[in-house]
């Protein structure tokens, strides 16, 4: 059996998904589509090219319309939504009208909590809607819920992620891989843990460790940042006493960001500057993202996950370290293999009929094992190590 894909939004992650839906989908059409038809086509022409297949097609929507939006998705299997998350919502009600299974890459939870409460209305029209399906949030939540069920009585999790330049560049030494509005997304507010059992809000940028990589990574350092545990808190309280996340950079980038916020430039609320309001967060991200961002930079993600718990008569640690390359070959950074693959995968099982019915969290409706499976299958590499802490 074949499937119809739409992938809203032809941009990097975009254009990832699109050519892993061709790939291993079982696609017979991938429509990318976007408000600027010829970058759509781009994408599309690069997928085709890529895959030796004439599988993707370019068309244009209006993902802010949402009548036009759901007449367009009419008669699609599933979708991706790789469109900054503000019109997630908006696109979640129109896939539920038409009858079409949608995931998204997610970003922010007020969001997600919003389209999660369309639940009754997508088990009604036979949907499944997934949100939150990148790579953090995303992914690395996928591979905690694997850890957890590798063991009888788990306790604990903490993950680790980042995606970092192969070769820094001073004076920040970081390399802009996604669109820069959902990495000041993630340097601002709280992220939601779960500490002793408790959900509990911890500011950004704060909470600085020092985390080992194997190389080329070597030495860095991890702190808060938002977004990246999304539901999962909510959804393992009661059953773990921590959940929590950190993002990676290389050392010293974290006190270049919290000098920025102490200026005040990370806020969003607008002020005078003369006889112009001008909000300081489009300021930041104006002068920031031309500093960071040198395409054919080589990139790397790394991302690790510790499940600590109880198994048989033991305790132990089950940790999961995946680290992904830019691949010359297609051309495809690693924040696009490791951010567009695993959300194709998700819309593959749901067209599938892989996942339930419904709007529900990524952590209870995503099957962990053939996701490890397909990142192996994919050339992602993955290890697994479990310590023995103590016998009981």
């Amino acid at each position: 059996m074949t499937y119809h894909y739409v992938i809203l939004g032809a941009g990097r992650q975009g254009t990832a998904a699109a050519y892993d839906l061709v790939r291993w989908g079982e696609a017979s059409r991938v429509i990318l589509a976007d408000m600027d038809l010829a970058l759509a086509q781009a994408a599309a022409d690069r997928v085709n090219r890529l895959t030796g297949l004439n599988l993707a097609e370019a068309q244009t929507v209006d993902v802010s319309d949402e009548t036009a939006l759901t007449a367009f998705l009419r008669g699609q299997d599933a979708l991706l939504s790789a469109v900054p998350y503000r019109f997630n919502l908006g696109i979640a009600r129109a896939a539920v009208a038409a009858g079409c299974h949608m995931a998204d890459l997610g970003g922010n939870t007020d969001v997600v909590r919003a389209q999660l409460a369309l639940h009754q209305s997508a088990v009604a029209a036979g949907v499944s809607l997934i949100p939150d399906c990148g790579l953090m949030p995303g992914l690395g939540n996928t591979l905690a819920v694997y850890a957890l069920e590798q063991m009888e009585a788990p306790r604990e999790v903490r993950i680790w992620v980042g995606g970092l330049p192969q070769r820094p560049r001073p004076p920040f030494n970081y390399l802009l891989t996604f669109n820069i509005r959902g990495l000041t997304n993630e340097y601002s507010g709280h992220a939601i843990y779960l500490r002793q059992g408790r959900i509990t809000a911890v500011e950004a940028l704060t909470e600085p460790e020092e985390i080992e990589f194997p190389q080329p990574v070597g030495r860095c350092q991890a702190f808060v940042t938002s977004g990246g545990t999304s539901t999962c808190p909510e959804t393992f309280a009661g059953r773990l006493q921590v959940y929590e996340e950190k993002t990676v950079r290389y050392p010293g980038h974290l006190a270049q960001l919290q000098t920025m916020k102490d200026l005040g430039l990370l806020d969003p609320t607008p002020i005078q500057v003369g006889a112009t309001l001008v909000a300081p967060r489009d300021v930041f991200e104006a002068l920031m993202a031309p500093r960071i961002t040198f395409p054919g930079d080589p990139d790397v993600v790394v991302l690790r996950v510790q499940c600590r718990g109880r198994h048989g008569a033991e305790e132990i640690e089950h940790t999961l370290d995946l680290m992904d390359f830019y691949d010359a070959e297609t051309g495809l950074t690693a924040m696009e293999r490791t951010t567009g693959f695993p959300a194709a995968m998700v819309v593959a099982m749901m067209a599938r009929g892989q996942t339930p019915r419904g709007a529900v969290p990524l952590e209870c409706a995503v099957p962990a094992r053939p996701t490890v499976d397909g990142l192996r299958a994919r050339g992602i590499r993955l290890t697994e190590r479990v310590t023995i802490t103590r016998s009981l």
